[in-house]
């Protein structure tokens, strides 16, 4: 099935760009903006409204495929790709991509994918964006091409040969979260609450007392709200390295710290999510290995899983590798073409750590369901409920998702 035509359409995403480094620096809220200078390069505010593009791929018997071009929340910061505007690039990919795609076989997923992701232009790599979304319009295309779900289309071309099944879900508060947690219990979320720990004195504590309290909350909300006896979510908090800057990066302290977590979480586990960034990537792998060993020394079961400076494929390779982490979050739309997805979620599993297809609170409704076709294929550890913070709309789109395709996949 010939791909005959590519047209891009502007979009917007489930949320926003946020200045990262602006906010750790204690930008002030204004209502849902923020007010003060702008730090990332790129940024014209602290808080901009996220952009995605939609590449539609025609093909010879005049169906359509799809998937949409985005970049994660704090674009700029960590390692990551600048700001992606989508008038910037709608004409890289009309004028550098789409010729190269006209008369090709939508059937061959998996080579055209590494052929745009390893594309470079001017001696550069393309926007991770661009990559994202330009291959998820590839796998839709060769999924209508050949009659199968997407996430059918990846276990053929990858060799994959465990059964479709159900991922668990991690649904993602945003800063209300509170309300949020109830809205999780209540749908019965596998995975909360992500909490959006950004910030120390507001949000963490200076001692990180705040965030210990919101553990002991969580619990007493989950036992006395659960919708069934047997409901036993995991607890995952993303503190965006906020107990590092609270302890100084003291390794002791940490885990005296992550001690009282886990005191305080039980009999839930707890997940960590990027407890330091140190702003470099061998350094962030070294010390997120350090405080592993440390705690499990100390008989802590609280798992650390690794987010910041570990971007790409060959950022999770690292941290797998050196063992850097109890789970590794691959941050989908960082990683550039879907391939890369496939890639990271199997070597993290062939390797015995957990595989979180995540991504960001700024896709769109199209690259979450590209991606839940992705998770179920390689059979990941967890899959964000994504776009927004809404707990509802994301956690709708993935849940519905992942039964459409092992329905479809099961017939």
């Amino acid at each position: 099935m010939k791909i005959i035509d590519i047209i891009c359409s502007e979009g917007r995403t489930g949320f926003y760009f946020d200045d990262q480094r602006a906010i750790k620096k204690g930008a002030k809220t204004d209502g849902f903006a923020y007010v003060g200078e702008t730090e990332t390069e790129g940024f014209t505010e602290i808080r901009q409204a996220g952009e995605s593009i939609s590449v539609m791929i025609i093909l010879e018997d005049g169906q359509v495929a799809y998937g949409d071009c985005a970049a994660v929340q704090y674009s700029g910061a960590g390692g990551r790709d600048p700001l992606f505007l989508a008038k910037d690039f709608i004409p890289v990919i009309q004028e550098d991509i789409k010729p190269l795609l006209i008369g090709k076989d939508s059937k061959e997923f998996r080579n055209l994918a590494e052929m745009i992701d390893g594309l470079s232009i001017a001696g550069k790599n393309l926007h991770t964006a661009i990559r994202y979304g330009v291959t998820q319009a590839l796998l839709d295309a060769s999924a209508k091409a050949r009659r199968k779900t997407m996430a059918e289309v990846i276990q053929e071309e990858y060799d994959i040969n465990s059964e479709l099944v159900r991922v668990p879900i991690f649904t993602q508060s945003g800063d209300d979260r509170y309300n949020n947690v109830d809205k999780m219990i209540i749908k019965g979320s596998d995975v909360l609450p992500h909490g959006l720990i950004n910030h120390v004195e507001t949000k963490l504590g200076k001692d990180g007392s705040k965030l210990l309290d919101y553990v002991k909350w969580l619990k007493n909300r989950i036992s006395s709200m659960g919708t069934s006896d047997d409901y036993n979510p995991v607890l995952h908090i993303d503190v965006y390295g906020t107990i590092g800057i609270a302890f100084d990066n003291d390794l002791e302290k940490m885990v005296d710290y992550f001690l009282l977590l886990e005191e305080a979480a039980k009999p839930f586990k707890l997940r960590i999510e990027g407890p330091m960034d140190v702003e470099d990537r061998e350094l962030q792998m070294k010390a997120l290995k350090d405080l592993r060993f440390a705690l499990r020394e100390k008989g802590c079961q609280v798992e650390l899983v690794a987010d910041e400076w570990c971007n790409t494929f060959d950022d999770i390779k690292l941290f797998v590798d050196n063992e850097a982490a109890d789970m590794v979050q691959i941050k989908t739309p960082d990683l550039g073409g879907i391939n890369n997805i496939v890639e990271a979620i199997i070597y993290c599993k062939e390797r015995g750590i957990g595989a979180y297809c995540g991504g960001t609170c700024n896709e769109t409704e199209r690259s979450a369901q590209i991606c839940t076709n992705i998770a179920i294929a390689c059979g990941a550890d967890q899959c964000l409920a994504k776009p927004g913070m809404g707990v509802d709309e994301g956690y709708m789109i993935v849940f519905n998702e992942m039964n459409r395709v092992l329905t479809l996949a099961n017939r």
